[in-house]
This record gives structure tokens, sequence and C-alpha cells, in this order.
């Protein structure tokens, strides 16, 4: 009987992959333009007619997701992977926020919290994207800044809100209430039933349209007095980091009752760096290191390969279980080892990527239940060290046994979102950016229109947790934010990301064996069904953050005899009509010289190709 329904689950399976997907596929050989909304998306396509590159596209629908509020803003994070066809290098980006003057682990506690907060002036380390989108633009692209902010200066003098956003203010519009700068530029309606926006209403922000206009002049001036393009690009970045915004933006947090200085500002800076990486049978498969998840996906490649998933069956009771085991691992290494490498102590994070590693932490599969007691392993031998920590991981709180129930806000705490930005042009750039952070409710710094992040509360204040992201100052949080790039034979494969908080590399590592395994093209793995795991520390979220142990989101089409194995298991389900999170993604064709572009169907993710 079960070798019937196994029989059965495959042909529909084949059925369902054989249907035309929601969304179409996006064809172009001359560039691809993918992001979280579809004025963004307009915005990437504007700039790739004017002659930009990948690069300046890229920065152009970062700017604008950020005055749209996607999720994010302008005082928040830029994760970015970049491919230079020049140099065939791979180049990661790091422009996260850091911890600012004062915030450690003992100022929490004094405050009882466990967790810096998620929400107001506390919730800030220092602004990233700005610094992120001007060093990646002067470094790599083409045009000016004045070019490529053209279309969020457009946005911020007043376009036509959408419904998801607009609704997103009027619920929480008590808490936007609380800070005064956020109160004036999202509640036009004062006082009225509906205070926030409707869709369709022209939202103007007058107050960011003003920094970014400075932004461009300092660039302008810079220009006159001769400068080259790179240079007055760094003179609108010193603009914001040490001159006048900076002034206003610690002026307006500390109003406010953050503690954000001048001088956070003034010495912050923009990273470059190497990116992780592994293979998959014949596909190098890039990440960024360990102040993001990212390398959680490359350890469960690692650990993957040691089995075989397409005889399993696509998403059969026993691939899941193995994709949900395997995430048990890799997460419980995450929320123990992951955090900032250019801070002590130093991550062993070439242990956590050794392929020995992987086949021992293989080998603690069952595959007759769920282990609800899955631990961070031991990298360590796998570097030749001891591990300092061990007595840490006999500690309970790394494995909860008292398990809170999962509630509403706990859901929407683990798919927190964010937005992707995917970019590539025919002479061969490619930028994978996933931004984040200052995200509705933002507070808003003062008369700069910014909303300040709230990526502090990624920090931990207990180091048995984890003592490699024990928040203090000048520290960078380990995010959830995950940019991949995938080479083949030397050439670029696909570039991928993904909104969702905790479930983004879920997410893309299923897209990517349904790519790899299941022979599915980009739109068709982009809307193919995922699974969800629970089974984790929230990266983001108040006090509640324990695993929840068997606990899986599933597809509403997840056939009974599917169901009633996983439940044999040990799983608690819970479904929903939509899983796959909203992945943009871009696969390079080689034989015939194109580009295939997938865009979620999941919200309002929207490419452009040409």
């Amino acid at each position: 009987m079960k070798v019937f329904s196994t029989f059965i689950f495959f042909i529909l399976s084949i059925y369902a992959l054989a249907q035309p997907t929601q969304k179409p596929v996006l064809h172009g050989k001359n560039w691809m333009a993918i992001t979280g909304k579809p004025l963004a998306a307009t915005a990437g396509a504007y700039v790739f007619h004017k002659g930009g590159n990948a690069v300046d596209a890229s920065c152009a629908m970062l700017a604008a997701t950020c005055t749209m509020w996607d999720v994010l803003s302008w005082g928040g994070e830029t994760q970015a992977i970049l491919y230079n066809p020049k140099t065939k290098k791979i180049i990661g980006i790091n422009a996260l926020g850091v911890a600012p003057t004062g915030a450690t682990a003992d100022f929490f506690k004094s405050k009882g919290m466990n967790y810096p907060p998620q929400y107001g002036p506390l919730a800030a380390v220092t602004p990233g994207t700005p610094g992120g989108l001007l060093y990646i633009l002067a470094e790599y692209g083409t045009m000016s800044l004045k070019d490529v902010l053209t279309p969020a200066m457009q946005l911020a003098e007043g376009y036509p809100i959408e419904a998801q956003t607009a609704n997103a203010i009027e619920r929480d519009k008590e808490r936007i209430k609380e800070w005064p700068y956020s109160k004036k530029v999202l509640l036009p309606h004062l006082g009225k039933k509906r205070e926030a926006p409707v869709a369709g209403e022209i939202f103007k922000q007058t107050d960011l349209l003003q920094t970014l206009q400075k932004l461009v002049d300092a660039e302008q001036q810079a220009l006159k007095k001769g400068k080259t393009r790179k240079e007055a690009i760094y003179a609108a970045y010193d603009r914001f980091y040490k001159g006048d915004i900076a002034k206003e933006f610690v002026r307006g947090a500390n109003e406010q009752g953050g503690l954000i200085t001048e001088q956070d500002l003034a010495n912050w800076k923009v990273l470059e760096e190497e990116p992780l990486h592994t293979t998959y049978k014949g596909i190098d498969v890039y990440k960024l290191s360990q102040w993001t998840q990212g390398p959680m996906l490359l350890q469960s490649l690692n650990i993957l390969e040691n089995f075989d998933l397409k005889g399993m069956g696509f998403n059969s009771a026993k691939y899941i279980h193995t994709i949900y085991q395997t995430l048990n691992l890799t997460f419980a290494d995450r929320d123990f080892y992951y955090g900032d490498p250019y801070r002590a102590p130093e991550e062993p994070i070439k242990g956590l990527l050794s392929k020995d590693y992987a086949k021992e932490r293989a080998k603690q599969i069952d595959f007759t239940q769920n282990n609800a007691k899955a631990l961070p392993g031991d990298p360590y031998p796998f570097e030749g060290k001891i591990n300092p920590y061990i007595d840490y991981l006999k500690q309970s709180n790394l494995n909860p046994t008292n398990i809170s129930p999962i509630d509403e806000e706990y859901l929407k705490n683990s798919f927190l979102g964010t937005t992707s930005v995917m970019a590539a042009d025919k002479d061969g750039w490619i930028v994978s950016m996933v931004p984040s952070g200052g995200w509705l409710p933002a507070c808003i710094a003062g008369n700069t229109g910014i909303g300040m992040s709230q990526r502090m509360q990624s920090f931990v204040t207990d180091a048995k947790l984890n003592p490699f992201n024990v928040v203090e100052p000048g520290k960078r949080p380990r995010v959830t934010l995950t940019p991949t790039l995938a080479m083949k034979n030397g050439k670029p494969f696909m570039a991928f990301g993904v909104q969702g908080g905790d479930t983004q590399d879920q997410n893309l590592l299923q897209f990517f064996l349904n790519v790899v395994e299941f022979g599915m093209n980009v739109q068709e793995a982009c809307e193919a069904p995922n699974i969800n795991s629970d089974q984790l520390y929230l990266s983001l979220g108040g006090e509640d953050r324990k695993p929840k142990p068997g606990s899986i989101l599933l597809n509403d089409a997840t056939p009974p005899y599917v169901r009633t194995e996983l439940q044999k298991m040990g799983y608690r389900m819970r479904f929903d009509d939509r899983t796959s999170g909203p992945i943009n993604a871009i696969f390079f064709d080689w034989e015939h010289g194109s580009f295939w572009g997938g865009s979620s169907n999941h919200g309002e993710d929207y490419g452009i190709g040409w």
C-alpha cells in the first residue's frame, strides 16, 4: 500500500509540475531587474534604459524599495554579493550597522531585557544602507548618484502608495504615534478614523526628499570642483556619516532615547569581503560569512549531499523529514556559533563548513522520528582545536524543555520580512542583494525622514546562548539576511534571494534543490511548495524565542498519507496555501545567451527583463 501511495504521489507531483505557473517566467537577453515592488523594479528598468549596468540598476532598486518602505527603509542594512565579469571575482558587501556606544549586555539586562528591544531607538544599530549603496555604486557602478537616485527622489516627492504598506501603517499607528517624527511622516490624517494613507493616495516624504537632495548636492558640488565620479559619490557618503545629515540623525535619535553618537556614525564603514562557499554536485554556492545566517545553507548542502534526495521523491514524507532534520542540525549550529567575524571570539567556521563534519552530522539523523533535542555539534576537532565552550553545550537553555505554544506573534516574528534585489546584464555584472531594517513601524530619526534599524534585537545578552553574538558597542549582530550566488563550470549559474526572517535559508535551500534535483525552472522553483521549520531560536522578536520542536509549516496541497507519516514521526503540522516565501531569482542560460527570471507569487515581488 505504501509503495502504491508513493507512486500516486510521484504521478501527482509530475502532473503538478507540468501545470503553468501563476506568474510567467521572465526572459531577457540584455538585462534583468527583480525586486519586492513593481515600482521599484521599474526604477531598475529606468536605469538600465539610461545605459546603466546591473550595479547601477540594483542601487536604484534599493533606493526605491527603501523609499517605499518595502519592509525596510533608509536606516537599515544592506547585504550583497556581486559578480565582476572583468576580474571573474565574487565580492561580498557587508553594510550592516554596529551596536552604538553604551549598548552592552549589562545595559539591557538592567532594563529587565534578555534581548535588546524589537522596536524604537534602542533597537537601532548604525544605519548601513546609505553607505552600502554609495560604496557599491562608487566602486562598481558607472552612473552618477544623481541619475541613480532620480526614481527614489521622485517617489519621495509623492507616489501612489500601495495597499500593503498603507494598511501596515494603519495597523501599527498606535506605536507610530509614540515617535513624533514617525507620526509626522506616516500619519497624514491624524484625528480621523483612518490616520494612515489609503491605497492610491499620493504619499509624500518631504524630509526624506531633502536628505536625498543633500546627498546629490554633495556629489554635484564635488564634481564641479573637478573630483572624479567615485570621489564625488564618496563626498555624499561623508555628508551622510560625518556632516549635517549625521548631526540631525543623531540629534533625532537621542531626543527619542537612542544611543547612537556622531562618533559611532563617523567610525562605521562598509566592509568588502570574500564570500564563503561550498560545492554541491559540481555547483559552487556562495554566501556571505557568519555575520549572516547564510553559512547554514552551505552546511545544509554538505549534509544533504550524503543522501539520494531525488530518489526520495519531491516533498515525500521522507524528503520533508530529511530536510527538516538537516535544518535542526544547522539551525542549532547557527544559533550557537555564528557572530561578527571582525570581533573576538573567533567563530569555528572552517570546522562548521568541513565536509567531514557534515558527514558526522548526517549520521545523527534518525529517519524514524523528529529529533526534538537536536543540539549544536562540535566543529572544533575539524579545525584541529579543542572547543572552549564545551560546557555551554551541556546547558539546558540550548534545549529548552518547557515549550510555550506557537501564537500569532511568534509566527509573525519568524517571517518578519525585508526585500531582495536581483540584477544582471549582458556584460556579465550580477548583483544579489538582501537589504532590510527600518521596517514599519519604524522610529524616524529627527527631520531626516530615515527610519532607524531594528537589528539590535538579533543580539543576545547571555553568552551561554551564543558566546559569539553577545551585544557590545561596535559589534555587528548576526543577521538573517542572506543573498546567494551559484556558479557552474566557472560561469554564473543562478543568483537568488528571499525575504522572511528565519525562513530565508530554509526557502532558498529548497528553491536550489527544486532546480538542481528536480529540474524545475526558476519560476516553478519560486512557486513550488516548501516546508518551514520552527525548531530554532528566533532571530527577531520579543522574549519568547525558544525553539518549537516538531512544529512544521506545510502546504495545503500536502496529501493525507504524507501528513499521516509525518504525524507518526512526531511533527506538529500547520498549513497554508503559499509556503515558498517571496523568492526572486535569475538563471543564466549560457546555451542560448539569455536570462530566465523568477519572481515569487507570494507577495508584491516583480521583475522586468529586456
